[in-house]
């Protein structure tokens, strides 16, 4: 199998800008080809998780604990029911991740680590003549 790529624009919140509590990039349950280069988590263990090795473009390694947040069918009113890849904080802060900005993760099935990188936003094109329209899209997407 070749190298699988996939990337996310990075939202205000991934980023941790917002203040917000919310922690970690959330991965739909509907994004199948991401999930199915991360490791399987036991949806019969209340919150599974495993610890994914990255190494960056600089060759800087870094632990990101993947997670199945599933109380709802664990605890009476429990609420989650999604994936997240969370501990990306202060790496974000270290290579100043910004809102817009790309996160991208790649894994090829030979390798142990998983490969990670921002590909900085583009800057803004402004056409005085016309007004522009921006399309912000913030899912997850396969890179071919």
């Amino acid at each position: 199998m070749s190298r699988q790529t996939f990337r996310k624009t990075l939202s205000a919140n991934d980023v941790g800008s917002t203040g917000g509590h919310q922690a970690g990039i959330l991965i739909p349950k509907g994004e199948k080809e991401l999930l199915g280069i991360l490791p399987n988590l036991d949806p019969g263990t209340k919150n599974p998780d495993a610890w994914l090795d990255c190494i960056d473009d600089e060759g800087h390694e870094f632990r990101f604990r993947f997670v199945y947040y599933n109380n709802k069918f664990h605890d009476d009113g429990g609420t989650r029911n999604e994936y997240r890849v969370t501990h990306m904080t202060s790496w974000f802060r270290d290579v100043g991740a910004r809102e817009g900005d790309e996160f991208e993760i790649s894994k090829d099935e030979s390798e142990a680590r998983y490969s990670i990188r921002i590909q900085p936003k583009a800057s803004d094109v402004t056409d005085t003549d016309e007004e522009v329209v921006r399309i912000r899209l913030t899912k997850w997407r396969r890179v071919h």
